[in-house]
C-alpha cells in the first residue's frame, strides 16, 4: 500500500528555502476550527490543536480500512489575522485571531470525515471537536519562505516580504497571513523550528 505524503507529493507546496518564492495554492480540503487569543495561554487553542489531530489520525484510519488508502497526517497550518492591524507589531496575542487546519488527501470525503469525528468523540472525546469541520481552502498565487527559529522573530522577514519583496514585484498582499508548522514545538529547540509564512498576493493596484 503506498503511503500518501503531502510533503513529498506536493513538495512545491511544503517545503521552501530561505528566498522568497512565489507559488499558486489549488483549492484543497482541510479539517479546520476558528479560535481567539494567546497560542502560548489560550486553553482554547490547546484544545483545538488536541482535536484537529484526534480527528485526523480517526479519519486516516478509517480510509486506510475502508479504501485501502493511506496517507501521513500532514502538518499543522494556522491562518492568522486581528480587527486591529497592529496587533502583531505589538505581539498583543490576546486580540489575535486564527484558524488551525490540517490537508487531507484528495480520496477523504465528507461522510469519511463526519465518520472519523464520531470515531474521535467515542475513544477521546476532545474538548473541541464540535469545532472541527471539513471544508476546501483555496489560496491562489502566494509567496512563501521558510523561517528557522522561534515564531517570535518572524517580524523581520514578514517586513522584508511586505516592504521590499511585494512592492519590487508590483505585488499587494491579500487574503490573511499563512503559517504551516514543519517541526513539533514539544520536541524542537525553538532556535530550530522550521515555519512556512505564506502570504497570499495580488497585483498592486488591482
Amino acid at each position: 500500500m503506498r503511503n500518501y505524503d503531502v510533503k513529498k507529493d506536493r513538495r512545491e507546496l511544503y517545503t521552501a528555502t530561505r528566498s522568497f518564492a512565489p507559488v499558486d495554492v489549488p483549492s484543497m480540503n482541510f479539517l479546520m476550527a476558528d479560535g481567539a487569543g494567546s497560542p502560548n495561554t489560550s486553553p482554547l487553542y490547546r484544545e483545538v490543536v488536541q482535536a484537529l489531530y484526534t480527528t485526523a489520525y480517526a479519519v486516516r484510519a478509517l480510509a486506510v480500512g475502508e479504501l485501502g488508502q493511506k496517507h501521513t497526517v500532514s502538518p499543522l497550518e494556522g491562518l492568522w489575522w486581528s480587527e486591529d492591524l497592529g496587533a502583531f507589531a505589538a505581539r498583543d496575542e490576546d486580540a489575535w485571531q486564527w484558524r488551525l487546519m490540517i490537508v487531507q488527501p484528495d480520496w477523504i470525503t465528507r461522510d469519511l470525515f463526519e465518520a472519523g469525528v464520531a470515531r474521535a468523540v467515542e475513544k477521546k472525546a476532545p474538548a473541541a471537536v464540535g469545532r472541527v469541520r471539513f471544508e476546501a481552502f483555496h489560496e491562489g498565487p502566494s509567496v512563501q519562505i521558510l523561517h528557522v527559529g522561534p515564531y517570535d522573530e518572524e517580524g523581520p522577514t514578514l517586513a522584508r516580504l511586505h516592504e521590499e519583496y511585494l512592492p519590487d514585484h508590483g505585488l499587494r498582499p491579500r487574503g490573511t497571513h499563512h503559517e504551516i508548522y514543519l517541526s513539533d514545538p514539544r520536541r524542537t529547540d525553538p532556535a530550530r523550528l522550521r515555519t512556512i509564512l505564506r502570504q497570499p498576493v495580488g497585483p498592486a493596484g488591482g
